[in-house]
């Protein structure tokens, strides 16, 4: 089938997003930054493959914090990615073992171009190109990335014929690496003169995408919480230092989240156990999860009376077990699926899902998905904003908890949650456990 020049993929920009694209043709460095839903990702796709058409290099990279979340946002990008910009010219395929876009056709000449798809986030992630030598290089979510990927890509462009780099990201803190050692620095050598190449940055925010309506625009600023971090940087595209309480809009009005009855039409109930750590307590927490993924209830809480290291393992199995027969009686319809225990325990682990067995319950006793700490509490703050977590007034641990739970102000180049044991860390724990490996079921945020 012939490929021709006509338009088939709906690309509507405005005129800031047009001269950015426009400005990537001069440029080394482009770098796109702000809120979430502005367009960044798609104007470097765009700008990458309108170059990659006539670049002498034949390889080229492309990453994110994972290599499949690359090819999600770089290679499909919603329809206009660099799989449907090559569209009847490219094939999906392998090069040096990893994940690969082969690109032959009329755009390009006649002539291959390879596009390695490669996972960023971890210290040895770039191991997967290192000895390589790459053209171009397109990075999403850049600020995931860890610093050894960074300097890797870097080297592994030393010898190419046409150089460049297409970096976006969303605001974090103003003090981070990826500023100080980078974004940074290259404003600061471009405002020299020193910089020895094109330097290209433009900050985005939602209102700049012409692509969303007014009434998409407001229902997805309504998801976030105004004095949230979130807001500041996903809405606002802010750089900010998180600082202040975690949940504050909970410990403003914890009525809002409170509820005295039984939930209805609950779907099923998991349990988190935390095992805590020096001077910390063994904490259950039960949660249920309401229809399909609309909304999670916290049914109930209980801390055991003594730190680690002080209780044996069967105390902990017969008082889990008594838990489970009160989360049953209270929901005797209801199948309590899981119990997701901290994986760090494996030998507490294994006693509870023998315990279990013995006493003739059925039930999934596994290893918790712990993921990314933050990821947990954005999405627990993203359901309270669109009015989906609710609270037994019975389960005053975690009420205690969510309503102390601070940042810690002296972090200032990344977002950590305050363990000093000024407030219930176990609790917090238990709680994100019940629930965390449903995080992407619940459909929160779209990032896209």
């Amino acid at each position: 089938m012939a490929i021709t020049a006509k338009k088939t993929i709906p690309y509507n920009f405005s005129e800031k997003h047009k001269n950015y694209i426009r400005r990537c043709r001069d440029c080394t460095y482009n770098v796109a930054e702000g809120a979430v839903r502005a367009g960044k990702t798609v104007d470097n796709a765009i700008a990458f493959c309108k170059e990659l058409r006539d670049t002498p290099d034949k390889l080229h990279l492309a990453t994110a914090s994972t290599a499949a979340t690359a090819k999600l946002i770089i290679g499909d990008c919603n329809g206009f990615g660099v799989e449907h910009y090559f569209r009847g010219q490219c094939r999906w395929g392998k090069f040096k073992g990893n994940e690969a876009l082969i690109i032959c056709g009329k755009f390009t000449h006649g002539k291959t171009k390879i596009v390695m798809f490669v996972g960023g986030g971890k210290s040895d992630s770039y191991k997967k190109f290192r000895g390589t030598s790459i053209g171009m290089w397109i990075a999403t979510e850049i600020d995931l990335h860890h610093e050894d990927t960074i300097d890797e890509a870097f080297k592994r462009q030393a010898a190419a014929r046409r150089r460049k780099i297409f970096w976006d990201l969303n605001p974090g803190s103003p003090f981070a690496t990826i500023y100080k050692k980078y974004i940074d620095e290259f404003a600061r050598k471009a405002a020299e003169g020193t910089l020895g190449a094109g330097y290209n940055y433009e900050h985005f925010t939602i209102y700049d995408n012409i692509n969303i309506t007014d009434e998409q625009r407001e229902a997805f600023v309504s998801l976030y919480d105004p004095k949230s971090v979130q807001y500041r940087r996903a809405i606002k595209g802010d750089r900010c230092v998180a600082e202040g309480l975690v949940f504050q809009q909970f410990a403003d009005n914890p009525d809002r989240f409170t509820v005295s009855k039984k939930y209805s039409g609950v779907k099923f109930i998991s349990i988190g156990v935390d095992f805590g750590g020096n001077k910390s307590k063994v904490t259950f927490v039960a949660s249920a999860v309401i229809g399909n993924y609309q909304t999670l209830g916290v049914i109930a809480d209980y801390k055991m009376g003594e730190g680690k290291g002080t209780i044996d393992p069967d105390r902990i199995n017969r008082e889990l077990i008594t838990f489970y027969r009160y989360i049953h009686a209270l929901y005797p319809n209801t199948q309590i699926l899981y119990i997701d225990c901290d994986n760090a325990s494996q030998e507490l682990i294994n006693g509870i899902r023998l315990a279990f067995i013995r006493a003739n319950i059925q039930v999934v006793v596994r290893d918790c998905w712990k993921g990314l700490i933050n990821d947990r509490i954005y999405a627990l703050n993203g359901l309270m904003t669109q009015g989906r977590f609710f609270v037994h007034e019975d389960c005053l641990n975690v009420i205690d908890s969510l309503s102390s739970q601070a940042w810690d102000a002296k972090e200032k180049t990344k977002d950590v949650r305050l363990d000093d044991g000024t407030f219930d860390i176990d609790t917090s724990d238990a709680l994100e456990y019940s629930f965390s490996r449903f995080i992407n079921m619940f459909n929160i945020f779209d990032k896209s």
